[in-house]
C-alpha cells in the first residue's frame, strides 16, 4: 500500500519519533508504514489523518500493492 505519510510528516518538519508520539505508536511503526511494510489499522489511519488535518484517502492509496 502506497502512502504519503512521509511527505505529510516532512511538511510539518517532524521526526518519525515526534509523529509516533503524536499518534501513540512506536517510531518503528511509523518507519514501517512509511516504507510500505505495514498497513495501519483503521484507528491508526484515522489518527494519522486527524494529526495531519487531512483524509485517510489523501494519506493512503488502497489500490497500490
Amino acid at each position: 500500500m502506497k502512502n504519503k505519510v512521509k511527505v505529510f510528516r516532512a511538511g510539518k518538519d517532524w521526526s518519525q519519533q515526534e509523529l509516533a508520539e503524536a499518534v501513540g505508536v512506536s517510531r518503528q511503526t511509523i518507519n514501517a508504514i512509511e516504507q510500505g511494510k505495514y498497513a495501519p489499522s483503521l484507528p491508526l489511519a484515522l489518527a494519522l489523518a486527524r494529526t495531519f488535518a487531512t483524509s485517510v484517502e489523501m494519506l493512503f492509496d488502497e489500490g497500490a500493492a
